[in-house]
């Protein structure tokens, strides 16, 4: 019994402060009082995949889970990047956005909390986990949008972008990195003009974001996905009752697919990017995952490619 009040003790100041610190970062780049981060570590490129000295079909911007922490891949992102790639080499795929700090300021690069994750790893994704709940509150939504969006934007810029210039740019999420990708989209939009198409994998937000700007969604998911269900539970904007929402909106207006994954889980040896667990066909998780992705990226490029905007 005497657990229980001690948890809530040791956490509760904790989950405090990070939810300050969440928020601090939001209202420092809306102020001014912090520059985000643009350069990456040396010798790591912009973009990896399709040759930069011609147009690719398709830029691929990879918005990864809570354990995104660092400019390169996480390991089990970094597997389903490295799958996309393989498969795909028409694509240019960046995976350096940091989609859980509106500064792009990478966690492992900060020393206070380099000492944290040799001692207390789990605050890492605290961190990030508050990070999502202040890009879904409505009265940061906004402002994170617009950073993290502007981040995307820069990124995919140096990566050889050009606005006006059709080429599609498909934001693929994982997990928490959803409700980034669907708050980005009028920032894009803004700053890039291009064909926008999301591909969200256990997609962790809140429906609140509106998802105009954007060709299409498509949300790949599982029976077995209980987090994307709390998700789901968690969010009233999720719920059908709410139709003014922009998730309800952009699915009366047919914009999401949903594609079952039956029976990944979120995390885990049976999670949608394992490569350990096989499926009856002999294909893993992760190739499965991987191969609906660029199923998905090819049959729709050249509608989204020809499609002019119909808001302008």
């Amino acid at each position: 019994m005497t657990e229980f009040p001690l948890l809530v003790l040791v956490l509760g100041p904790v989950l405090l402060a990070e939810a300050l610190l969440a928020r601090y970062e939001v209202m420092a780049y809306t102020a001014g009082w912090r520059t985000p981060t643009a350069e990456l570590p040396h010798g790591m490129p912009y973009a990896r995949g399709a040759d930069p000295d011609r147009p690719p079909d398709a830029y691929l911007v990879y918005l990864d889970g809570i354990g995104k922490r660092r400019f390169r891949d996480t390991r089990d992102g970094g597997q389903l990047v490295k799958a996309l790639i393989a498969g795909a080499p028409e694509l240019r795929v960046l995976g350096q956005v940091q989609p859980y700090s509106p500064l792009a300021d990478p966690l492992v690069d900060r020393p206070v909390w380099d000492w944290l994750r040799r001692r207390i790893g789990l605050l890492l994704f605290l961190h990030n986990v508050m990070q999502i709940f202040v890009a879904a509150d409505r009265r940061y939504r906004p402002l994170y949008n617009r950073a993290v969006g502007a981040q995307i934007a820069h990124q995919l810029r140096l990566a050889g972008y050009r606005p006006d210039s059709g080429i599609p740019v498909v934001l693929l999420s994982y997990s928490g990195g959803a409700q980034v990708a669907t708050g980005a989209v009028e920032q894009l939009h803004t700053e890039l003009r291009a064909p926008l198409l999301l591909i969200t994998i256990g997609g962790f937000h809140n429906g609140a974001n509106d998802l105009t700007y954007a060709h299409h969604l498509h949300q790949l998911t599982s029976a077995g996905d209980r987090i994307e269900r709390v998700g789901i539970w968690m969010f009233p904007q999720r719920w059908r009752l709410f139709r003014r929402s922009g998730w309800n909106r952009a699915d009366r207006a047919g914009k999401i697919t949903v594609h079952r994954l039956d029976p990944a889980t979120h995390v885990g040896r049976r999670s949608y990017i394992s490569p350990e667990e096989l499926l009856p066909d002999g294909r893993s998780h992760l190739d499965r995952t991987a191969g609906t992705v660029i199923a998905v990226i090819r049959a729709q490029r050249g509608a989204m490619a020809a499609r002019t905007d119909p808001v302008r």
